[in-house]
């Protein structure tokens, strides 16, 4: 496989180290020719982003946290909506291209296609012969992919070193194994291994179902057995419940006869019971008869009872009311004259209330004109106190004005005494120069003060007058109080007459209402104990009468009816008494019973008869059954020793093309030759002091063999052999990379599928000045080997970069973008 050109858009690292969104190498242009092609640049450059998306498969295996599918996701690694790998390259003479399209936009999407070039010179989607074809989905553009280069797990371990892989040493016993037996082409044995352990793990299902079968048998073989004991005796418990049946029919004849004997002397007796049927019915009829004539006559009474009751209740009711209205009326009059008793107030009230308001009015306008007075009294102060404070301000401003005139003169005043006064010096003199500006400030200051003085006369004036208005209104304030006191007592005094002067209608309602209660009065009479107690009206006295009346006839017809049924009742009771001792129905009801209870033990005795028939029935047919569960437990217990055979067989198959076993001796076959070539890769680069051997049995600490996996490294200086794992951080690389290249080189050699690209980043941190550049030998040296035509490599060593057939500077690709943008503007 070899890259032709990588376009990446929108790749943090491309961003983050190159300031770009989209970046383009054409490694057919920049490494035509080269065996070793160094990707260089300052930390953070993009190198790794650049190194990780080389090849077409759809991951980058320096981010990928773990191996195999869901270990890495695109989306974390770019930063645009849409964003885009478009990697060139071919493999085995043929060309391809692989596009890849990252969505972040809306709903994250990632597309890849895997186009190849016909013979037309046009890009074509690719297409498997089992009829794959790439369409954009990932799952079928990673199926074209592994079917052109090979698993990526090959790919990694052998071809492509990304930085931070896991070393060989530190794969697990089953992981080795499986990456392998992939290089070795085992892939048909680990299949047959597989399917063997399907089967024997449908074989264990199978299994597991026979024996839960036989063990319902056992079960079903215990249930019976249980059934057997518990009906052991069924044929003489048959004997037993004939007998019983056979002596219960027999008591129930013996019962039936009597039965019959007494229904015939109750059908002897069953006339004379028909007359005293009738007797009796008669009897019950006259008694009914007469206590519900009784009882109407006695409903009567009650009625009258209750309608004497009623009429005292309504006399009483009747005085009670007159009682209560005369009352009432007693208590209205004494009101009304409570309250007509003020009528000469509320007279007077009237007429003096408009007085009042005039007089309340008066007052308040008196109040209003006070309260002017102290308004301007205030105001009056407040005059002379800003009069005070400006005079003082002139005051001060004069005092200043003065003195200021008068050093203006003491400054004058020097000009007779300065010596240079009328020299020629005079010009220079600063002293002269003062007392001159001093004589052209005088005039202004001394209109200054003549101004103040005019000020202060003024203010002078206007506080004089200040102060008389104040003296003229200095009683305001006593006479607000006098005034609104004398108003107070105004407004207090028609209030009192308006309240009373409210009341004059009360008193026409009063007059009006004492007028109607006296009438009324007139009418109910003086209202004296004697006029209430007892008395009643015509009416009242004429129904009384009529009620005593009814009550009389309604007792006379009660005595009458009760000697008439009396009489009716003696008759009936002599006819009863003549008639023969009635037919005891008693006995003819035990004899039911008896007979019943008969029936019951006969139905008894035979249901246990049944029961023992069908338990002695029950019991041939579970002997049946044990002897058809006992054959199918013998065919059962045949099939799982069958079953069991099988299991141990396909079991042993699976374990033969397993990881520990065909794979496994395959492994050893080709462990030397993969050993060879590791130490010629060895002795060509470091010298022949390591030789490294694979080791497939492993010895447990009681000194016997296991499957495993080691690589034992034989140091020729120190003459001892050890785990690689045992070995130094720089040596453990050392041979790390030695054994990565051996199997590229054996999957070269004996796998019929070739890369002719190598692939390896920042592969040389731990190791020495000295051992990188044997390492750079050591490349070479693989190339030759494995035919190999180029490897791209990152290192951060300037030396190592230095010794490359072509260096790819990502610095150079900045310096590149911004000279084009200074052409552009």
């Amino acid at each position: 496989m070899q890259v032709l050109s990588l376009t990446l858009k929108g790749f943090r690292g491309i961003r983050d180290g190159l300031g770009r969104d989209e970046l383009s190498l054409d490694f057919e242009r920049l490494a035509d020719g080269a065996e070793l092609v160094a990707i260089a640049g300052a930390n953070g450059r993009g190198k790794t982003t650049v190194m990780d998306n080389m090849h077409p498969y759809l991951t980058m295996p320096s981010r990928a946290a773990v191996a195999g599918p869901g270990g890495f996701s695109y989306y974390d690694h770019v930063c645009l909506p849409e964003n885009e790998k478009d990697l060139t390259w071919t493999h085995e003479g043929r060309s391809y291209r692989s596009q890849v399209v990252i969505r972040l936009n809306g709903r994250r999407k990632t597309e890849a296609f895997l186009f190849v070039l016909g013979d037309s010179g046009r890009w074509m989607p690719l297409r498997l012969e089992d009829g794959t074809v790439s369409d954009g989905k990932v799952e079928t553009y990673s199926r074209c992919v592994e079917a052109i280069c090979g698993s990526a797990d090959t790919f990694f371990t052998s071809v492509f070193s990304a930085q931070g892989k896991r070393q060989l040493s530190t794969y697990r016993n089953a992981e080795i194994k499986t990456l392998l037996a992939d290089l070795l082409g085992q892939e048909e044995i680990r299949a047959l291994g597989q399917k063997a352990g399907e089967t024997a793990r449908l074989l264990k299902v199978g299994l597991s179902a026979i024996r839960q079968e036989l063990a319902g048998l056992d079960e079903e073989a215990g249930r019976v057995s249980s059934e057997r004991r518990r009906l052991d005796g069924a044929p003489d418990r048959v004997a037993q419940g004939l007998a019983e049946r056979q002596l219960a029919q027999r008591d129930l004849e013996a019962v039936r006869a009597s039965h019959a004997r007494l229904s015939v002397e109750r059908d002897q007796s069953r006339v004379i019971e028909t007359r005293r049927a009738q007797l009796l019915a008669e009897r019950k009829a006259l008694v009914d008869a007469g206590t519900q004539a009784i009882e109407t006559l006695k409903a009567q009474n009650q009625g009258e009872q209750q309608r004497l009751e009623r009429l005292v209740q309504r006399i009483a009711n009747r005085l009670s009311q007159e009682r209560s209205r005369w009352q009432t009326l007693q208590r209205t009059q004494r009101q009304c004259r409570e309250v007509l008793e003020a009528a000469g107030v509320v007279r007077r009230a009237v007429v003096r209330l408009p007085l009042a308001e005039r007089v309340l009015s008066l007052r308040s306008a008196q109040t209003a004109a006070c309260r002017q007075q102290a308004q301007r009294l205030t105001q009056c102060q407040a005059t002379e106190h800003m009069a005070e404070q400006k005079l003082a301000g002139i005051e001060r401003e004069a005092g200043k004005a003065v003195l200021q005139a008068e050093e203006l003169t003491h400054r004058f005043g020097l000009t007779s005494e300065v010596p240079c006064s009328g020299t020629d010096l005079q010009g220079q003199c600063k002293l002269l120069g003062d007392a001159r500006e001093a004589q052209a400030l005088i005039p202004s200051a001394k209109g200054q003060i003549a101004r103040l003085v005019r000020e202060k006369a003024q203010v002078q004036s206007e506080l004089g007058t200040a102060r008389q208005q104040r003296e003229e209104l200095a009683d305001a304030p006593q006479a607000v109080a006098w005034a609104e006191h004398r108003g107070n007592r105004a407004r207090q005094r028609a209030s009192q007459l308006a309240v009373l002067a409210a009341k004059a209608g009360e008193m026409v309602q009063a007059r009006n209402a004492l007028a109607n209660v006296e009438q009324e009065l007139a009418m109910l009479g003086q209202g004296d104990a004697a006029q209430w107690d007892g008395a009643e009206t015509s009416e009242e006295q004429a129904e009384r009468q009529q009620i005593d009346r009814a009550r009389r006839v309604v007792a006379e017809q009660l005595a009458r009816q009760s000697q008439h049924f009396r009489a009716g009742l003696n008759r009936l009771e002599e006819t009863l008494a003549a008639m023969p001792v009635p037919f005891d129905g008693r006995q003819l009801t035990a004899a039911v019973q008896a007979m019943a209870q008969a029936e019951e033990i006969v139905a008894t005795t035979e249901q246990a008869h049944l029961v023992a028939v069908r338990d002695a029935q029950q019991l041939e047919a579970l002997c049946h059954h044990t002897q058809s569960l006992a054959a199918r437990r013998s065919q059962v217990q045949t099939r799982i020793t069958h079953v069991e055979t099988e299991l141990g067989g396909w079991n042993l198959f699976a374990r033969c093309m397993s990881n520990d076993g065909l794979i496994a001796l395959a492994i050893d076959d080709a462990g030397p030759a993969l050993s060879g070539l590791a130490n010629d890769l060895l002795l060509a680069s470091y010298g022949s002091r390591f030789t490294v051997s694979i080791h497939t049995l492993v010895e447990t600490g009681k000194g016997e063999q296991r499957e495993g996996f080691d690589i034992v490294v034989h140091d020729g200086e120190g003459g001892e052999s050890k785990s690689v794992s045992l070995m130094s951080g720089g040596e453990r690389v050392w041979i790390n990379e030695c054994l990565t290249r051996a199997v590229a080189l054996y999957l070269a050699q004996h796998s019929g599928r070739r890369y002719t690209t190598l692939f390896s980043d920042e592969a040389d941190g731990a190791l020495d000045p000295e051992r990188k550049r044997m390492f750079m030998a050591m490349k070479r040296e693989v190339l030759r080997l494995g035919g190999y035509e180029r490897e791209f490599f990152v290192s951060q060593t300037p030396e190592l970069t230095a010794m490359a057939d072509v260096v790819i500077d990502l610095d150079a690709q900045i310096m590149s973008a911004h000279a084009a943008q200074c052409l552009t503007v």
